[in-house]
């Protein structure tokens, strides 16, 4: 059987250590490593660019719904990504699909159900709870907005997830270590690529894309 190296990222250091013993179980050689935020996972990512795989929690400290996949799928966009969350939404799963996911698992699933989901994914394929029904499709303006989405560049996302907190652009500007010129710079392209006229209308454009079912689950 193959090697394969995976990436867990999760908060939650018990799920983590569950994660990785029923994946061990079912993979004969396997590499495993964790992360318990999306700067983590950076560290984790540049530190093994063989990476298969990465097992991606949403519902984390400082990522405000799809931003963290939005924003790994931009930065390493050749890496697959599995979503493994506490929802089972069936129109959280769509979007995570919509924005490049290529699996997502619940956490409720049993642990063979979850290996064999892994292990799809692993040989290429996209798997989603069949019992989940993702045929209803979307309103034209929402799919637009995904489309806008998923133009953004790695740093523009990370913009845009603190624009979503309320941070001001010098603020910004220091947590990214860049000038507030920069940040304006990204502000009016996240402005153009969305296409709306004020930092206010970029927040709620994101929102309505996560949906008020979404951020309850998630936060």
């Amino acid at each position: 059987m193959a090697a394969y190296s995976i990436i867990i990222v999760d908060d939650h250091p018990l799920f983590r250590d569950a994660l990785r013993q029923a994946l061990s179980g079912r993979f004969s050689e396997l590499t495993i490593s964790e992360a318990g935020s999306l700067d983590g996972l950076s560290s984790a990512l540049e530190a093994n660019s063989e990476t298969d795989l990465v097992l991606l929690d949403l519902a984390m400290p400082g990522v405000k719904g799809f931003s963290g996949l939005m924003y790994l799928r931009a930065q390493y966009p050749e890496v697959p990504v599995v979503v493994v969350s506490a929802t089972e939404d069936p129109s959280a799963i769509r979007r995570c699909i919509e924005f490049g996911a290529s699996g997502f698992i619940p956490k409720s699933l049993p642990v063979d159900v979850i290996r064999d989901a892994v292990k799809n994914v692993l040989d290429g394929g996209v798997w989603t709870p069949p019992e989940i029904d993702l045929g209803e499709v979307g309103d034209g303006e929402t799919a637009d907005l995904v489309a806008r989405l998923a133009t953004l560049t790695p740093q523009q996302v990370r913009v845009l997830m603190m624009l979503s907190e309320g941070l001001l652009n010098k603020q910004i500007a220091y947590k990214l270590s860049v000038s507030e010129a920069t940040i304006k710079a990204h502000v009016s392209a996240i402005l153009q690529k969305l296409g709306v006229d004020s930092r206010t209308q970029a927040v709620i454009a994101v929102n309505k894309i996560e949906g008020q079912e979404w951020r309850s689950t998630a936060e």
